[in-house]
């Protein structure tokens, strides 16, 4: 995720952020699903969606505790 990208998200409502979340994991489930049965080509893709997942749960909980950046 770049950071025009993050900006954006982070003017996101939390209902977008949820819905790009629960987006993110079924992206995931496909990927792992291709990792078994030896599809997948790019391992790092994983990686990088479970840190973009991250992001966003960081970005829900900070409005959540009411932290300002």
């Amino acid at each position: 995720m770049k950071k025009e990208e993050l900006k954006k998200w982070k003017e996101a409502t939390k209902e977008e952020l949820e819905n790009k979340i629960m987006d993110l994991k079924k992206k995931i489930y496909e990927l792992k699903n291709q990792l078994i049965l030896g599809q997948l080509k790019n391992y790092s893709q994983i990686r990088e969606i479970k840190r973009d997942i991250a992001r966003l749960k960081t970005i829900l909980k900070e409005r959540e505790l009411g932290v300002k950046k």
